[in-house]
């Protein structure tokens, strides 16, 4: 516990500070002013005091004063700056040191927080304020030390503040940059699991569907059919669910472990081929060339495409057939999923289908043919390469 409060008390000091650590440096600059600036008189007697120390009395307390509005207005409390400079009774860097620091950090504030064209004026008037320290301490024997002193320390803290806005910047930039990179992560991902969703949903209501129209037309006159259909309905829906909860699981925020369904794989291709023939579809299957291991990515992109395309034959072709070709070439994995529908359709107004094929082929820089075949039905044809281009 002791721990605890100890770290609630260091996040309430930080926040404290920066809130209004700007107005305590400030209040402790006008004091060391004040202070300073009557221990002075004090020693010099008060018949001494001339209107132009009432002036630079008056200039180095704003100038103490403004530093607690440094951040916003940088420019104003370098202009304040730049007067108490110019009527200081003394030489700007031997003045009070009250009054140097908060010359420094005026620089220094210009530099770190003034962008674009203020930044500009902002270098225009550090060079002015380092002029005027300059020119004032300028003697009858003049020497290098005169110029470098007085550049080393009011230039010096400009440079840093320039140094650390151009880190910040940076540093605002590979920020966004790494926003705007997990944004398109996670749009990707979206975009994935509604197309994973789409083509799982798809496929098995089309499947159900046609086996609840199977089994309404049998059940009074073949009970054995009907209750087959019913059973295929069951275990077509049971494996929807399943990879429904196991897509849907990867939006859910919590710890919980999920048993996940095998991920869709060319592997399960008969699987997939043996449910469209249950739904009343008549599929060959063919698999020519040697199976190879391919990327997961790619792999569940060619299952999707033949599923997907085995569920519009089923939603569109009618009374037909329907052939699936798997072809492995040396460079390229093949598929061909053809029909013997009733004709052409309207590809004008192409649906989440069609669209999601186009976007998992396009994904590994393959090709994608759909349309009407000659004598009648509808082909896809995918082509994916199993190398990388260049490789």
């Amino acid at each position: 516990m002791a721990t605890h409060r100890d770290s609630l008390g260091r996040v309430d000091a930080r926040r404290f500070l920066r809130r209004h650590g700007d107005h305590l440096l400030a209040l402790t600059l006008v004091a060391g002013v004040v202070i300073q600036a009557w221990l002075a008189f004090g020693v010099r007697g008060g018949d001494s005091i001339r209107p132009r120390d009432v002036v630079a009395l008056a200039f180095a307390i704003l100038l103490a004063a403004s530093i607690a509005w440094r951040r916003h207005a940088p420019l104003l409390v370098l202009a304040l700056a730049i007067a108490a400079a110019a009527s200081a009774v003394t030489e700007p860097i031997d003045a009070p040191l009250a009054l140097v620091v908060a010359m420094t950090i005026a620089t220094y504030s210009v530099g770190a927080n003034a962008t674009g064209p203020t930044a500009v004026i902002g270098a225009i008037g550090v060079a002015s304020l380092v002029a005027v320290a300059v020119v004032k301490d300028l003697g009858g024997d003049p020497e290098i030390n005169d110029v470098a002193v007085p550049v080393l320390i009011l230039g010096t803290p400009w440079l840093a503040g320039l140094s650390l806005r151009s880190r910040r910047e940076r540093e605002a930039a590979l920020e966004g940059l790494r926003v705007e990179h997990a944004n398109a992560a996670v749009a990707d991902e979206r975009s994935r699991i509604a197309r994973d969703l789409h083509d799982a949903v798809a496929h098995s209501i089309g499947v159900i569907v046609l086996q609840a129209r199977g089994a309404r037309r049998t059940f009074s006159s073949d009970p054995g059919a009907a209750l087959e259909a019913l059973d295929a309905i069951e275990t077509t829906g049971t494996a929807a669910l399943a990879e429904m909860r196991g897509l849907v699981g990867v939006l859910r925020d919590d710890q919980q472990p999920m048993a996940l369904a095998p991920p869709p794989s060319l592997r399960h291709v008969e699987s997939l081929v043996a449910t469209v023939r249950e739904a009343g579809l008549p599929v060959d299957l063919a698999i020519e060339g040697t199976p190879v291991g391919l990327p997961a990515g790619m792999d569940a992109s060619a299952y999707r495409i033949v599923q997907e395309a085995l569920t519009n034959a089923l939603a569109h072709a009618g009374p037909a057939t329907a052939n699936v070709v798997i072809r492995y070439g040396p460079d390229d994995l093949d598929l061909e999923i053809g029909d013997t529908g009733v004709g052409p359709r309207d590809l004008r107004a192409e649906g989440h289908g069609l669209t999601g094929m186009r976007q998992r082929v396009s994904f590994h820089d393959g090709r994608l043919e759909v349309g009407p075949r000659p004598g009648g039905g509808f082909l896809v044809r995918a082509s994916l390469p199993l190398r990388s281009p260049g490789a």
